[in-house]
């Protein structure tokens, strides 16, 4: 389905990584008037410290559509160039929060996807919390902006199923397929006149705050039911991680892949024991057996591939 030739609102976009991109693409596919896509300034990325450019930027230029970087939300000529868009709204999707002289422009306003069911899951990685605190539903949801974060009132929402052992990047592309035709029907109904905003609930909100160093590090204390959901959550990104000790050196390690299996044992949680091509961790239910592993400054790799030419001193562990 294509919006009408003679009836289609015209629109500004706003957003960044790839989740974003894929949105825009589709929006462009359906036929809509995006009179501006917006995104993040160029940065140095890598050891290189080569200039990268934003999943956004890179589709927008794909498509061929007007483009603005601004690294102030705020300055004049950036808010002109808005203005001067005469759009009726303003998508966002993955962006920055946004100021209210920015977000208050468009006629109808500006509204946000984001992937969970507000108000569940408040913040900036709804995707990995809810598979971190192992929901068996979440979904994504249209809602105007206001100036707080992910508060506005709710547009539409789309209930996804999370599928058993679902990682992150599965999730993600789950959320991404729904909220394609959810952004694109709410868009419609807006310029039509067929929706009315609900204002959200406080009530069973809750936040999915930005992934740091602290909250994506495995704790080996933790259940193994735990530590599995932890691990599938942040595959591919930003993945989970731990700390291999053996004799007097530590080195960072992450884990992007595993299983949880329950049985007795008298160690100590994170003790770690190899036999012939298998690599599993100490738990106080159990083991959580090692299936891909990445050292420092190595590629990602299956345990039984590394065991080939690693061997963990006796005694080592992780922590």
């Amino acid at each position: 389905m294509t919006m009408p030739s003679n009836d289609k609102p015209r629109i500004v976009f706003m957003g960044t990584p790839e989740f974003a991109a894929e949105v825009l693409e589709d929006l462009a596919q359906r036929g809509m008037d995006i009179a501006l896509v917006v995104t993040a300034a160029d940065k140095p990325a890598g050891r290189g410290k080569q200039i990268s450019q934003s999943a956004v930027k890179k589709k927008a230029l794909d498509l061929n559509l007007p483009l603005a970087q601004p690294t102030n939300l705020k300055d004049e000529g950036f808010v002109s160039q808005l203005q001067s868009t005469h759009a009726d709204l303003f998508i966002v999707v993955a962006f920055r929060m946004l100021p209210q002289v920015v977000w208050s422009i468009p006629r109808l306003g500006t509204f946000n996807l984001h992937a969970s069911l507000l108000p569940k899951y408040r913040g900036a990685a709804p995707i990995q919390w809810a598979l971190m605190n192992r929901d068996q539903q979440t979904g994504v949801t249209t809602f105007m902006i206001d100036q707080h974060i992910d508060t506005g009132a709710i547009l539409g929402q789309t209930t996804v199923d999370i599928p058993q052992d679902c990682t992150g990047g599965l999730l993600h592309d789950l959320l991404l397929k729904a909220g394609k035709p959810l952004v694109f029907d709410t868009i419609n109904q807006l310029f039509h006149g067929q929706i009315t905003p609900v204002q959200q609930s406080n009530q069973g909100s809750s936040d999915a705050p930005k992934l740091n160093k602290e909250n994506t590090r495995l704790d080996w204390q933790w259940s193994g039911l735990q530590i599995e959901a932890w691990v599938r959550a942040l595959n591919p990104y930003p993945i989970a991680w731990t700390e291999l000790v053996q004799n007097e050196t530590v080195s960072t390690v992450k884990i992007l892949s595993g299983h949880h299996t329950v049985d007795r044992h008298n160690l100590s949680p994170g003790t770690l024991v190899v036999d012939k091509k298998t690599m599993k961790v100490a738990l106080g239910d159990g083991w959580f057996a090692i299936e891909e592993i990445q050292l420092p400054g190595k590629k990602p790799m299956t345990a039984a591939a590394l065991l080939n030419g690693f061997s963990p001193s006796p005694g080592a562990y992780l922590r």
